[in-house]
């Protein structure tokens, strides 16, 4: 993906994100039934996602496929924000994170598990 995804253009990839391979016109569909866009906006927001590199479009019927998928796109998000304001230090991250969270015991199993993981 050569640029970031604004927010308008995540809601459009996360339809696409879901369904795999899907036609224009029923992202555009439910665009306008769950967020109230036209189909101009939507149409539009499916071009920019295509010029950035994070779908493809396929004829007969304008198909919109992913070409990076979700979680590669949560993961360029989430260095770009280390990066900008942590310092490029993830353990800064989640200081910031679990400093200001309250978490269940189930949730902090889980993040030791991850963590266990990790090493």
């Amino acid at each position: 993906m050569e640029k970031k995804l604004q927010d308008a253009e995540l809601k459009v990839m996360n339809i696409i994100w879901r369904e795999g391979s899907v036609s224009a016109a029923k992202v555009a569909a439910e665009c306008r039934d769950t967020i109230g866009w036209n189909l101009n906006t939507t149409y539009t927001l499916i071009k920019r996602c295509i010029e950035k590199g994070a779908l493809e479009r396929s004829e007969p019927g304008f198909i919109c496929r992913p070409l990076v998928s979700k979680e590669e796109a949560q993961m360029l998000e989430t260095n770009r924000l280390i990066n900008k304001l942590f310092d490029g230090s993830a353990d800064k991250l989640f200081a910031a994170l679990l400093g200001h969270a309250k978490l269940s015991r189930q949730e902090v199993d889980k993040l030791k598990k991850l963590i266990d993981e990790l090493e």
